[in-house]
């Protein structure tokens, strides 16, 4: 079956040779959570995006005369063989030229993305940008399962500095591990009396930046439709102004948008993911110049 194109997009505007831009998308589910259907994400992402205009009115760009791919999706159990998967299709892009954009699935998508921007950019600065609701800081879940996204910022730690941004749950060993100062809680984002952390936060980042987003960043009264929901969280006009500001500070080179868990009887979220993608995309188009 023909893997359908984000945003609808006909082959004129949707084909590999002409697309500055490529979806990757990973239907894997591994990990245990409360509310199981991840694996199902990518597939409603893509669905809803067909009903998007995608012309941004706020930087008068439409981002689908560049070109948006949506490439075969990779499809395995083992998160092991995933990973490396990962790592190969977006080391191809890469060599490409392309802007990928790796689709989840559960965020541990992102962990062959990561060390594939590590190797491509290891001569250059890289840093990441993780949004999630978790410290996702851990060793080791059940045993010795690091395969897991619960871990996964350790390993985006292995390979760049990492910036994460809407944090508002985890444990007290995962804070231990923590670099003081990298970790941009929720309550500071969401504090209308602060504005320093801006500031801060763009200063430490380097030129080259990979975003990777964890849907339950959001607060769950605007996305409800993920396995670990916590209240507390953002909202599209923090999300929309953070990332309008990192695009502007640094080069944008890739990004992984993961934990849709879509629900039968409501929609929206799956248009707010594939809305965050549109937003992602036309930022990197608008600021080619950096």
């Amino acid at each position: 079956m023909k893997q359908k194109q984000f945003g609808g997009l006909s082959d004129q505007f949707s084909s590999i040779e002409n697309s500055r831009f490529v979806i990757l998308p990973v239907p894997f589910e591994g990990s245990h959570t409360l509310f199981k259907g991840s694996e199902k994400g990518p597939e409603a992402i893509i669905e809803a995006s067909a009903a998007l205009d995608l012309y941004d009115i706020h930087t008068d760009c439409d981002v689908s005369e560049a070109g948006i791919h949506t490439s075969e999706a990779i499809r395995e159990r083992s998160a092991d063989k995933m990973i490396r998967q990962v790592y190969a299709r977006t080391t191809q892009l890469l060599k490409k030229k392309k802007f990928p954009v790796i689709l989840g699935g559960e965020t541990t998508v992102a962990i062959g993305a990561f060390r594939a921007f590590a190797d491509y950019f290891k001569d250059k600065d890289l840093s990441i940008v993780h949004f999630d609701a978790h410290g996702a800081r851990r060793t080791e879940v059940k045993g010795n399962n690091t395969a897991h996204h619960h871990c996964v910022v350790t390993h985006a730690e292995a390979f760049a500095p990492v910036v994460q941004a809407g944090v508002r749950s985890m444990s007290y060993q995962e804070l231990e591990t923590a670099e003081p100062g990298r970790i941009f809680y929720a309550s500071v984002l969401l504090d209308p009396g602060n504005k320093a952390w801006m500031y801060d936060f763009l200063n430490k980042l380097s030129r080259n930046v990979f975003i990777s987003v964890d849907l339950d960043v959001f607060d769950p009264s605007l996305f409800p439709a993920v396995a670990s929901p916590e209240p507390g969280g953002l909202f599209w006009s923090e999300m929309n102004t953070l990332l309008t500001a990192i695009g502007e500070k640094s080069k944008l080179t890739g990004a992984c948008v993961a934990g849709l868990t879509p629900i039968k009887y409501n929609k929206a979220p799956n248009f707010v993911a594939a809305r965050l993608i549109h937003k992602l995309i036309t930022l990197k188009h608008i600021n080619s110049h950096i």
